[in-house]
């Protein structure tokens, strides 16, 4: 932070940075152990809390960590494939990244 910057300035970018936190989620063990690290106890059931830009909230509940991971970080949907009609024909040829031919088979 700049020493001459406004004081409007400063706190759009503070906004900003908590709007971008916002809705922000983390998995915190329940067990009977000291909050330590997620991979710590992974049967103990875990609470799901999001940020909301002040404070975290409870959102959710998971049996395990494996559980709470799933929440978290959902898989990617699969994308879908191309059909064989999208697909360019390569066929025999002599480019750059074919194999060239033998002799044997250039004479059939």
């Amino acid at each position: 932070m700049q020493d001459d910057e406004p004081l409007e300035e400063w706190a759009r970018r503070r906004a900003e940075r908590q709007a971008a936190s916002m809705g922000r989620r983390r998995a915190v063990s329940l067990g009977s152990s000291p909050h330590r690290g997620t991979h710590v106890d992974p049967s103990a059931p875990r609470a799901i809390e999001e940020w909301t830009g002040t404070e975290w909230q409870v959102v959710g509940l998971a049996e395990n960590l494996a559980a709470a991971q799933s929440l978290l970080f959902p898989p990617p949907p699969e994308r879908a494939k191309t059909a064989e009609w999208d697909r360019p024909v390569n066929g025999r040829g002599r480019g750059r990244h074919r194999k060239p031919t033998s002799a044997e088979e250039r004479d059939q």
